[in-house]
């Protein structure tokens, strides 16, 4: 940084005496996080003192500099716990309850001189790596001078350039931001001052000894008082990227090939979103479908044997489950490749039974925040619904559902009504279980913001949009962007997974790296039924496609293992007899052939037995 002095200050603890290093152009709070890192403290409940009388405190900001408190390169500091907190960590004999709290406590912590009690917790969740990148920024919004305005030197600062917070409301405006991200939220609250997340909860609260358990009592000390669902300011996660659209045409294949419905989960990576003040991106590099039923107007998941598999792969990759998809496409015009619009503000963006879904999955993801008393806060993980836009053009449309919503999921008091989709259902009080009272704001006929019981609750309420879009080809995705090898759990002659399909895709790939480049070519050689592979027979190649190393990949494909599954998938290919042919002329009778698979069906049949291809969909 222009104009800053590097210097090294000692702290005097009880524990001893460390030395940090520092700019004098850091914020004072840097200091707090890098003396917590030195000291290997188990809490921010401390001050930092340059006198040993501990009369000159130095305060924790995100705004005011190391200079301006008149410290000079090797002075003492010395640091006091706040109201007795224990600020080292306690020994122990558990190699797992002596872990640091919230991962490296080398990361930087929040701006107040305080912390959570729960933060000292041996056993709290280790913080997201993008989560621990965020801390360590400032998170100011850098200006450039303007020479119309300001009236100083170069190296001089005044209103008109000065950097601006991250929740700055104008910036948010111009830039069209209509969230705040989760980071800029929380600096927006700590802002000189020490907060603690809870999540919202409609249960009674357990261990009330005054009287008999429900519904026979209950108490206003246990029973949950009522809430007023708002729109929420902020989101965890500001934008959905996928590194290239092939993985969502392969998704899409099976829509265009049957007219049913599809689920599919998201899996990447989150990083930082250079676009929003201290955001977060979710990069999908690939999308997994688990096994389900689809028709045209419904999708009915089934237990997947190999999830646990696809999760390994996916960390071994570097990946992790981001988010899921779905469609919801119906064709307008064939010829043109249009399809109807069923979503918008005049009907809605996500139904509730949607939104029931995205609260689960949420709930299943929690996000791990150090701010938070239970250790979690909120969910990174995203929904993204296939649909038509207003132009009848397949498009992708990002959500989040709002910590109330997942608090209302969690419950189990948030219902879909049958007549508007819209529309959910606060459930009533029923014997075995006690529902408070649920209101959502609306303005009346004067303006005024006026409470109102959410029986019948818009979910709009609840929603909170994540844009979606694709990386430029420029940008190298970590795997290949071919999308020959059909996905798993597709029951369609042309989609179905095999040695010979598999012979056939390394072979019109460039290379055995670019074969193996896909999360579903590796999960069918780790689970293919004629010779499945072990993890660690895969993990070389694992790590070849990781480090996009071709010529390791080209190595492992000629170990006894690779090359006797490849041999197989080679015998396979060379002898598969050809698919069938529909007779020439009228089909016979009592018989009809699929206009996709061509396989021959019986008349009273409406889909094809093969592929659930509708009988007259073409």
């Amino acid at each position: 940084m222009s104009g800053s002095k590097k210097m090294t200050l000692r702290v005097q603890s009880a524990e001893g005496t460390a030395r940090v290093e520092v700019l004098d152009t850091d914020a004072t709070a840097r200091l707090y996080e890098r003396v917590y890192e030195a000291l290997n403290l188990s809490t921010f409940g401390f001050c930092l003192h340059k006198d040993r009388a501990r009369k000159e405190e130095i305060t924790s900001s995100k705004s005011r500099q190391l200079r301006a408190c008149g410290l000079q390169h090797g002075d003492m500091l010395y640091l006091s716990p706040v109201n007795g907190a224990v600020l080292f960590h306690q020994p122990s004999t558990s190699a797992e309850t002596n872990n640091k709290p919230f991962g490296e406590p080398a990361e930087a912590g929040p701006s107040s001189a305080a912390q959570p009690a729960s933060a000292s917790k041996p056993n709290a969740p280790a913080e997201d790596e993008v989560d621990l990148q965020l801390y360590r920024l400032s998170g100011n919004i850098q200006r450039q001078r303007d020479d119309k305005l300001c009236r100083h030197n170069s190296k001089g600062c005044c209103v008109h350039c000065s950097p601006l917070e991250p929740w700055d409301e104008n910036y948010l405006k111009e830039h069209n931001i209509k969230h705040l991200s989760f980071h800029s939220y929380l600096r927006k609250m700590t802002s000189g001052k020490f907060i603690t997340l809870d999540e919202l909860s409609f249960k009674i609260k357990p261990g009330c000894k005054e009287h008999p358990p429900w519904p026979r009592g209950i108490c206003s000390a246990c029973q949950p008082g009522a809430a007023t669902l708002t729109r929420q300011p902020y989101r965890h996660v500001d934008n959905v990227l996928l590194e290239h659209a092939a993985p969502v045409d392969r998704f899409l294949a099976y829509w265009r090939a049957t007219g049913h419905q599809r689920v599919g989960f998201l899996y990447g990576q989150y990083e930082q979103h250079p676009d929003v003040p201290l955001g977060i991106r979710a990069r999908v590099s690939a999308i997994y479908e688990p096994p389900q039923e689809c028709t045209r107007d419904s999708v009915r998941l089934a237990d997947d044997e190999h999830e646990a598999l696809v999760e390994e792969l996916a960390r071994r990759l570097g990946l992790r489950r981001v988010g899921w998809l779905f469609t919801d496409l119906l064709p307008k015009d064939r010829t043109a490749a249009t399809v109807q619009c069923l979503r918008g503000v005049d009907t809605h963006f996500l139904s509730a039974q949607e939104c029931i879904m995205a609260g689960h999955y949420q709930n299943q993801h929690p996000n791990a925040c150090r701010h938070a008393s239970s250790g979690y806060f909120g969910s990174k993980f995203v929904t993204v619904c296939v649909t038509g836009d207003s132009n009848y053009q397949i498009h992708l449309e990002g959500y989040q559902v709002s910590g109330q919503c997942q608090a209302l999921v969690r419950d189990g008091i948030l219902l879909p009504t049958r007549d508007a989709p819209e529309l959910g259902y606060i459930r009533d009080c029923t014997p075995q279980q006690y529902v408070p009272d649920v209101y959502y704001k609306e303005k009346d006929a004067y303006g005024n913001e006026v409470g109102v019981s959410a029986k019948r609750l818009p979910v709009a309420y609840l929603l909170v949009d994540v844009p979606c879009g694709v990386a430029p080809a420029s940008a190298p995705p970590l795997l290949s962007p071919a999308a020959r090898f059909p996905p798993a759990h597709r029951p369609l002659q042309q989609h179905v997974q095999s040695l010979h399909a598999l012979h056939q895709h390394v072979q019109q790939s460039s290379s055995f790296l670019e074969a193996a480049a896909d999360l579903h070519v590796l999960l069918y050689l780790a689970s293919n039924d004629a010779s499945p592979l072990s993890l660690e027979q895969l993990q070389p190649l694992v790590a070849a496609v990781r480090a996009r190393d071709a010529a390791a990949a080209e190595a492992w494909r000629h170990t006894p293992a690779a090359a006797a599954l490849l041999l197989r998938a080679r015998a396979a290919h060379d002898g598969a007899p050809a698919a069938p042919r529909a007779p020439a002329g009228a089909d016979a009778p009592g018989v009809w052939t699929c206009p996709l698979c061509t396989f021959h069906n019986a008349a009273p049949l409406d889909a094809c037995e093969m592929c659930a291809m509708p009988r007259n969909a073409m």
